[in-house]
């Protein structure tokens, strides 16, 4: 068949299927040989389910799978950083990408790819063509980009959710219609591809300056005219890296094609063809199916290891939001709490007013049960302003009573038989705690992710959706809005907040289901089972309890600050020979480098010198001024980020600052704290020290502080096996000592405090990888000098620089470095060239001792709040090797007995450590005097 009026095309995003059936299915391998083949499989169950659906009246005259060509596409020649961020594909997944190719021949559907084009590109050019052609087109993906593309005869079908994309779609994904896709997607950018756009213009605001202007290319013009300061400078310096971001982001329509659309005509698969490639892959079911369908005899097929069909499959059940249902009476409860019973295990979420757990109050609860079944039980849904005279506090109807719901649910969520599943688990159970409910026993779909997968992707739900469940889940801002017109979510109409909230427990449990197996495929399970699971009702208790802040202790330090800065301000004019406002970067520039005419200035594409922390930190090392600006900055920081930013952060009802700790936070294990950060707070400067004087203890209690020493440089001496250093901490020397000693050629009884300080320098720089350049920055010495001393650390302890050849070996082999014990840290960046390999292996070799010792804490806190339990005490925060505890005054030595003795033992009996580990205690009224 020519092609041309009456005809339609399909293009399938090849890539896309073959990455949804990837991440949908466990691990499957051909019994005969061990070739992973379950993407394979995926692939080869949605093939067959779309050839099943595209039948009938509106079926495709024409199809054909488009493939990215693997290697670099033109787009690496405008931009040699385009994709740069994007992991290499996983180690299992590799082969099995050219057998993805060959199933799209056995099922006789035309298979296309072209190098140094990208499949979007040749996408774009067949449904040009089918469109100049008089027919249609119809693009099988939900990739965002090819959404330029539709329109006169051109539209997109996202299988997985069977969902058309037209005109109103695109305009409702991007705020503009598809022929001004490209000029939003230029100013927005693209971390995924890693195209740079405008810094800090989001899609919303370029759909807005599109909208205004009509086009990019009038917005850059006219940029002047930008009212927003901020926003305006930014589209006239970035100016070039928009029309480069442009250029990257538009498809090319005009490739020269080696073959025709005539040549894509469908035709019906060959029996002998595909189930020959069927049993080649020894795929059972299919094979059968196929056979049946195809009227001839299956063939003879070994059992396989695993299952062939999974959410990318056949038997997949879609997530729909409008089949989920509204609980509004007991019956209706009672009759899905008979359905947990049954199961043994429930998703749960809940929906709250806000993101903080200490002031949330609850709007729902949703629960899940199996894929596809899930409800939400409205709470404390209000009316809005306009609908009722009491400004929204009125209930809307349909709602079981809070204490009802909550007294039927308690028993289940805290029967130790059935277990809870949730999503971030840790901020529902607080939300719950409030409501006397203690939720137990959990899983958290975050970390079962966490420990599968740290360092290869975030972990939030709608990015684990979306990877994992090829879902895109109903974004929140759509129910609430943005701005200051956005609304609360009991503000949410009921009907609404169905679909949204039983989502989200639908897709917990999916990923459960996904997840909860794998642990033991990956080997994990022990570190998701004893590191990860049950720190997060310690973590809760923490967070809950807070720490008590003294509000006018932080308001005296925000003055004291304010008037030194103010005196560093005249020192600064003083050595410039001039006022100039201090924090200006680019009046600094034109004062160092032009009027003072220091070496090292580097103007950006604005004209304007770069004065960033790196470069003042090297001039530094010669120059009085930069020195006097990073002070000036650093009291800055502190003001603005602790002594003014704190008070807001103190609970009005407890005086206390509750912060929240992350355990995704970090790929290494370590614990991120939030709203507000209590983890950077600065120690190397008295000004950054002395803001722990706010945090004190209540009338008749002390803080205790217990805090590990020096717990990487022991992990390290054990891991590299560096005798010298092992010897050392298990005669208790100075280490920072020895190391200089040992370097310099100095007896211990001449050591110099300088000398002590550059060795503690290099101590602790080499674990992370320091260079010449980065140790000179912090000692503030030449960088020739400090290139010195790290050639002569590693002469005199070579295992360290055995231990990193061999991490980076081991990391290049296997896509991951582990700690002690057994977490595994992916490295996806540890093939790559250039600047990220560098970081890359810098981060490979640091991983394993900070995340040991990452996982040496957590085993402390999780054995803590038992052996506390007949103490006066409370654990209240942890700051990277430091645990503080709250004790009664007539209790402190025993308790810092028992804590003690409980974070030295942490490693065992896991790991048997050949140095010991120590930890400091202290005591105070303040956390200053404490640590």
């Amino acid at each position: 068949m020519s092609f041309g009026k009456g005809c339609h095309l399909h293009l399938i995003d090849g890539s896309a299927f073959i990455f949804r059936a990837y991440h949908a299915l466990p691990p499957l391998t051909r019994k005969s040989d061990g070739l992973p083949v379950g993407a394979v499989a995926g692939f080869c169950n949605m093939l067959h389910r779309y050839v099943e659906a595209n039948t009938g009246p509106d079926a495709p005259t024409h199809v054909a799978v488009i493939f990215d060509y693997s290697g670099k596409s033109f787009r690496n020649d405008m931009y040699d950083q385009y994709k740069a961020n994007r992991p290499p594909a996983p180690e299992d997944l590799v082969p099995q990408f050219p057998l993805t190719r060959e199933a799209t021949k056995a099922f006789n559907i035309a298979c296309k790819e072209i190098e140094g084009f990208e499949a979007d590109d040749i996408i774009a050019t067949l449904a040009c063509q089918a469109r100049d052609a008089g027919g249609r087109c119809t693009i099988i993906s939900s990739d965002k980009d090819l959404m330029q593309l539709v329109g006169d005869g051109v539209e997109m079908l996202d299988a997985m959710k069977n969902r058309r994309i037209d005109r109103d779609g695109v305009i409702e994904k991007f705020g503009v219609g598809p022929e001004r896709v490209v000029d939003v997607q230029a100013l927005a950018g693209d971390s995924v591809d890693n195209v740079p756009g405008a810094p800090g213009i989001g899609i919303k605001t370029a759909a807005l300056l599109i909208n205004e202007y009509g086009d990019l290319e009038s917005l850059l013009d006219r940029a002047e005219e930008i009212k927003q300061p901020k926003r305006r400078q930014t589209l006239i310096e970035k100016r070039d890296q928009i029309e480069l971001s442009k250029r990257l982001v538009q498809l090319d329509c005009d490739m020269e094609l080696d073959f025709t659309l005539d040549e894509l005509e469908v035709r019906e698969p060959e029996p002998d063809v595909l189930l020959s490639f069927l049993a080649e892959m020894e795929f059972r079911t299919l094979s059968k199916r196929m056979a049946d369908q195809l009227g001839v005899e299956a063939p003879s097929i070994p059992e396989p290891q695993a299952a062939e069909t999974s959410d990318a499959g056949e038997e997949s059940v879609a997530i729909d939001p409008d089949a989920y249902e509204c609980v509004r009476d007991a019956a209706a409860l009672q009759a899905w709490i008979g359905k947990i019973h049954h199961r043994g295990y429930v998703a749960v979420d809940t929906e709250t007013t806000s993101l903080n757990e200490m002031v949330a109050e609850l709007a729902g609860i949703c629960l899940s049960v199996e894929p596809g079944e899930a409800c939400y039980i409205p709470v404390g849904h209000k009316k809005g302003a306009s609908d009722d005279l009491f400004g929204g506090e009125e209930l809307q109807d349909g709602q079981m009573a809070l204490n009802e719901v909550l007294d039927m649910l308690k028993p289940v969520l805290e029967d130790p038989a059935v277990l809870k599943i949730f999503q971030n688990a840790k901020y529902d159970c607080k939300v719950l705690s409030r409501y006397g409910i203690t939720v137990a026993p959990i899983d958290d779909t975050m970390l079962l992710s966490y420990a599968l997968h740290a360092g290869e992707h975030n972990h939030g739900m709608d990015a684990l959706s979306e990877r994992y469940l090829d879902h895109t889940p109903i974004p929140i801002k759509t129910l609430l809005g943005t701005g200051k017109s956005a609304i609360t979510f009991d503000k949410v109409p009921i009907d609404e907040a169905v679909k949204y909230a039983a989502e989200d427990a639908d897709i917990t449990l999916r990923l459960w289901k996904l997840f909860k197996p794998r642990l033991h495929q990956k080997q994990v399970t022990t570190v998701y089972e004893t590191l990860e699971r049950p720190l997060v009702p310690v973590l809760a208790e923490m967070e809950m309890h807070g720490i008590k802040v003294d509000r006018d202790t932080l308001s005296r330090m925000s003055n004291a600050f304010a008037q030194k800065m103010a005196g560093l301000e005249a020192e600064i004019h003083e050595l410039a020979g001039e006022s100039f406002n201090v924090g200006s970067p680019a009046q600094l520039g034109e004062i160092l480098f032009d009027k003072m005419g220091i070496e090292g200035g580097k103007r950006g594409k604005n004209g304007k010198y770069s004065t960033g922390a790196d470069i003042l930190e090297e001039l530094a090392t010669e120059h009085e001024l930069p020195r006097r600006v990073l002070d000036w900055r650093q009291l800055s920081k502190l003001k603005s980020t602790y002594t003014d930013a704190l008070q807001d952060h103190i609970n009005a009802e407890t005086g206390r600052v509750h912060t929240s700790y992350v355990q995704t936070g970090a790929n290494t294990g370590r614990l991120a704290s939030t709203d507000p950060n209590l983890q950077n707070i600065p120690v190397r400067s008295e000004e950054g020290r002395r803001i722990r004087e706010a945090f004190v203890s209540e009338p008749g209690k002390t803080l205790v502080s217990l805090d590990y020493s020096q717990v990487e440089l022991r992990i390290l001496a054990h891991i590299a096996g560096i005798d010298a250093l092992k010897q050392a901490f298990k005669d208790g020397q100075d280490i920072h000592a020895m190391t200089a000693s040992e370097m310099f050629d100095v007896p211990m009884e001449e050591m110099t405090p300088e000398l002590r300080r550059r060795a503690k320098a290099i101590n602790f720089g080499v674990i992370y990888g320091i260079s010449g350049f980065g140790l000179a920055r912090n000692l503030r010495i030449p960088r020739g000098e400090a290139q010195d001393f790290i050639n002569r650390y590693f002469e005199r302890f070579p295992g360290i620089r055995t231990y990193m050849d061999n991490t980076k070996a081991f990391a290049k082999e296997h896509g991951y470095v582990q700690t002690l014990f057994g977490r595994k840290i992916h490295t996806p960046e540890i093939n790559a060239k250039g600047p990220r390999a560098s970081f890359a292996y810098r981060a490979a070799i640091n991983a394993p001792i900070q995340g040991t010792a990452a996982d040496v804490i957590r085993r402390a806190m999780v054995r803590m709040p038992a052996a506390i339990a007949d103490l006066p005490a409370k654990m209240l925060l942890q700051v990277h090797d430091e645990l503080i505890f709250e004790v009664d005054d007539s209790a402190v030595d025993e308790a810092i007995a028992v804590a003690r003795d409980v974070m030295q033992g942490a490693a065992e009996p896991a790991v048997k450590l050949d140095v010991p580990l120590i930890v400091d205690a202290g005591r105070g009224r303040n956390w200053a005097e404490a640590h």
